[in-house]
């Protein structure tokens, strides 16, 4: 086992996100989902969205939110329409199917619990988290 002690930070940070993902994938499975399609999902709660913007949102490549977004097309959570104002563009909407599985995570709370459950003070790490992404949001 190695000694967390001497990690960078950084290699903390995404080895836990790592972690974290893994075990979310498990618990998310339970209903249809991922955790890169649970995030599109949250993504979605503002409304449509083009699949560009999406992908903004998400911090991601519209390349890399392609394949989730085709998974939950196929498990019914979302559906993609071309934009009738501009036929290059595609608007994704989040299903009545996907709006359900959204709320069975959140009102389980099985998925925030593996981080909750791990760690001495769940608020704080938050709180901290959300100043990191705040200072480091692109565009700043």
């Amino acid at each position: 086992m190695d000694d967390f002690t001497d990690w960078p930070t950084g290699r903390l940070l995404l080895t836990a996100a790592r972690l974290v993902e893994q075990e979310w994938n498990a618990v998310l499975a339970g209903v249809g989902l991922t955790h890169a399609g649970f995030l599109a999902l949250h993504a979605l709660e503002d409304g449509p969205s083009t699949q560009r913007g999406l992908a903004a949102r998400a911090y991601v490549e519209e390349q890399t939110i392609r394949p989730v977004l085709d998974r939950l097309e196929r498990h019914g959570h979302i559906a993609r329409v071309r934009d009738p104002a501009d036929r290059r563009r595609v608007i994704v909407t989040r299903t009545e199917e996907g709006a359900q599985a959204y709320r069975a995570v959140l009102e389980s709370g099985s998925a925030e619990a593996v981080i909750t459950d791990r760690v001495g003070d769940a608020a704080t790490l938050r709180a901290e988290l959300i100043r990191l992404l705040g200072g480091m949001r692109p565009g700043r």
